[in-house]
């Protein structure tokens, strides 16, 4: 599992294109919204958390649908499918699943704070959202493994693992964004939804892997 986890890694920083795309997306959305709402930096501050946690998200699914098109046109994914344990083959994706969240979507975890400046967040908010989104971004990831797998076969997945990812993100973003509000918004609490998103994020590391191990079986078959 570490000599696929270090194999991810150093295919994923060898294209390098995904976590490029991923942070110019996340600027982008962050820097139009002030010419949507208005120069209110009042506003900006109190949205300015779910801002980033909607970038965020976007940005976190651009790149899923390349998480087993390579080793489909290699072959190698085959030879994953090939494995007797079923258990073996979601371990497998499991490790997949992190070292893509490590190259693509941790960069997005790093630039939030200077983005969280460009919106007027406080510090207390800035830290509260670069904190849910370590937590909840691996969830969104575990998520879109299930949406890539089934999405595999096709020539244009990338459209489908969108809509098919983004309705069961809402649970992560609902309580992500509700936990970095509760940091700055004083009668709102910070750590009740904090918890239930990292139970949702080890809840979908459990889930996420074996769906995808069994999309990817009966897409193989």
């Amino acid at each position: 599992m570490l000599a696929l986890f270090r194999r991810e890694l150093q295919i994923g920083v060898r294209t390098g294109n995904g976590a490029l795309t991923g942070v110019l997306f996340f600027l982008a959305v962050v820097a139009v919204i002030p010419f949507g709402v208005g120069p209110d930096l009042n506003l900006l501050a109190r949205i300015g958390p779910a801002i980033l946690w909607i970038g965020a998200l976007l940005a976190g699914l651009l790149g899923l649908e390349r998480l087993f098109q390579a080793d489909r046109e290699d072959g190698s994914l085959d030879l994953l499918l090939l494995a007797d344990s079923r258990h073996m083959t979601a371990l497998t994706v499991f490790v997949k699943c992190c070292a893509h969240w490590t190259v693509n979507v941790l960069p997005l975890v790093v630039v939030t704070p200077l983005l969280g400046l460009f919106m007027n967040v406080e510090p207390a908010g800035i830290l509260a959202a670069t904190a849910t989104l370590a937590v909840g971004t691996p969830a969104i990831t575990f998520i879109g493994a299930v949406g890539a797998a089934l999405a595999v076969a096709l020539p244009r997945g990338g459209l489908l693992v969108s809509v098919l990812v983004l309705p069961l993100t809402i649970p992560v973003l609902i309580f992500g964004v509700a936990a970095a509000r509760g940091a700055v918004a004083d009668p709102d609490p910070f750590l009740p939804p904090f918890l239930i998103l990292a139970a949702l994020m080890l809840f979908f590391a459990v889930i996420g892997p074996l769906a995808a191990s069994l999309a990817l079986r009966w897409g193989g078959d």
